[in-house]
């Protein structure tokens, strides 16, 4: 399973990620999931939310989730992830990922357990930066 992994600071490029892909003859499904800041935290009205990562566990723990996806899903040919770290203003993405395999139902599954364990277990935290109209 090809993997890729990257923790950045600066605003993702749909377009660029999207070009980066790598598929073989036997893909029927490529996934993309991209999360967006929304305009509230709860009840509050925010204007960003402010990441932070330990970047060598993070690192560590997303290596152990592709392992686990790949002995869950083995068909699974590809996953790709993007997490933005720093402050993430409302209406911009802070995680793109990207699942091609050779069937649809594999590619929702994966990339769903993928991003709830990704909540889970990586140790990258989230901070609000009150403001914004709500």
């Amino acid at each position: 399973m090809r993997r890729d992994l990257q923790v950045v600071r600066e605003p993702l490029d749909e377009d660029v990620l999207r070009r980066g892909r790598s598929a073989s003859a036997g893909a029927g499904a490529v996934l993309h999931f991209l999360g967006i800041v929304r305009g509230t935290e709860g009840s509050d009205a925010i204007r960003a939310l402010d990441y932070e990562a330990f970047e060598p566990m993070a690192v560590h723990q997303f290596g152990k989730l592709f392992d686990a996806l790949e002995q869950r899903w083995p068909r699974v040919e590809s996953v790709r992830l993007v997490h933005r770290v720093g402050i993430v203003p409302v209406g911009e993405a802070s995680l793109w990922v990207e699942i091609v395999s050779p069937h649809r139902g594999e590619a929702f599954e994966s990339c769903q357990w993928l991003i709830d364990e990704m909540k889970r277990v990586v140790p990258i935290w989230k901070k609000a930066v009150p403001g914004g109209s709500g």
